[in-house]
């Protein structure tokens, strides 16, 4: 078996940093392209429905996200993991927005990558969550394969 294209799916979180790691080293290994991916949700806005009792709110969502912060995300990616990927990969770092797995899943099957590493779980805006719902949806429905990067006992 051989890759030619590996994408890597981060959160910024020390688990997708373990996941960064081993997608590089196999991207040295097979000599193949790494692709380090994150997804930049849509942003979720409160509103007041019942103003006699604030603590009713509905959720709306902007699917619209500013092409600054899309720059920003990508200037991070590239300070955050160009020292954990091996020098000689070629690496390309790419920021989608929208709902994470989705989002995740059509990229890959657009780009054709052959494996897709992912970390356990992660971090999101409420805190530390379990990320394996995403790596799960990932694993499911992936038209590549799938692996999931644990981080070891003495790193954990």
């Amino acid at each position: 078996m051989t890759f030619q294209t590996i994408a890597c799916c981060t959160d910024f979180s020390k688990n997708a940093d373990v996941a960064v790691r081993t997608a590089g080293t196999l991207a040295k290994k097979f000599d193949a392209v790494l692709e380090v991916i994150h997804v930049v949700p849509p942003p979720v806005n409160p509103v007041v429905t019942d103003f006699d009792n604030p603590v009713f709110t509905s959720v709306t969502f902007d699917d619209s996200v500013d092409s600054n912060l899309v720059l920003q995300v990508e200037e991070k990616l590239q300070k955050h993991y160009t020292s954990m990927v091996p020098g000689d990969v070629k690496v390309r770092y790419v920021v989608l927005d929208g709902h994470v797995s989705t989002e995740i899943l059509n990229h890959l099957d657009e780009s054709g990558c052959d494996l897709v590493v992912v970390g356990s779980y992660g971090l999101s805006g409420m805190g530390l969550v379990i990320f394996g719902s995403i790596a799960k949806r990932i694993a499911h429905k992936a038209n590549c394969s799938v692996m999931i990067a644990r981080p070891s006992e003495k790193n954990s």
